[in-house]
């Protein structure tokens, strides 16, 4: 997820039950509805290729959206399900919920990587290898980070950065309780394919020397 909180636009659905749903899916909309945050539920269309375009992308469960619709408030939403077609597997109605500022979400949140010209082991021409280019959390609605950071400084070959080496906003969690890798730095190719690391061929040249 990125800094800005993205817009779904939708309609809103006059009518309710099978008929107004059916009618909508004629109109290439898909029929949702909005629910919680202590106010009545909301039906909606969503524009069937808009929608479409967002499960294609990925991550639609777990991406907070700014909700807006034309006569309403806007209002913080996450998708807490998709019904799709058992045939076509093509989406046919959509629930929403709403999220106060407290409420507590898993989202999946962007790592970024800083002072790689800091770190030996890229000097050396050791590879930054990203395990997890983003970090599941559980965050507070009104504090979504928009990235969490990882200082490469003073990191040498072989070392890996865990989740614990990150300092994480106040108030946020990973799902996971294992202390998981974020990130390495390895060895260059040629001295993985030989497996010989560099502090062995200095030893050797200095062998070579004295003799």
């Amino acid at each position: 997820m990125a800094g800005e909180i993205p817009d779904l636009v939708a309609l809103e659905r006059t009518g309710t039950g099978k008929g107004a749903a059916r009618q909508a899916r004629r109109d290439n909309l898909v029929p949702g509805v909005v629910y919680g945050g202590g106010v009545d539920p909301l039906s909606i269309n969503l524009p069937y290729n808009a929608l479409l375009k967002r499960l294609k992308a990925g991550r639609f469960l777990s991406t907070l959206f700014n909700l807006k619709v034309e006569g309403q408030d806007d209002v913080r939403v996450i998708c807490r399900a998709v019904q799709r077609d058992v045939v076509k597997d093509l989406p046919t109605h959509v629930d929403f919920m709403r999220l106060r500022r407290t409420s507590k979400v898993n989202l999946f949140i962007h790592v970024d990587f800083i002072n790689e010209e800091l770190a030996p082991g890229i000097k050396k021409g050791g590879v930054l290898t990203v395990v997890r280019p983003e970090v599941e959390l559980v965050v507070t609605a009104a504090d979504i980070p928009d990235h969490i950071t990882v200082d490469l400084t003073g990191l040498n070959i072989g070392d890996t950065v865990t989740i614990s080496n990150v300092t994480l906003p106040e108030g946020a969690k990973p799902t996971i309780d294992r202390d998981f890798v974020i990130a390495n730095i390895s060895a260059p190719s040629g001295l993985r394919s030989s497996g010989v690391d560099e502090d062995e061929e200095e030893g050797d040249a200095a062998e070579a020397t004295e003799e």
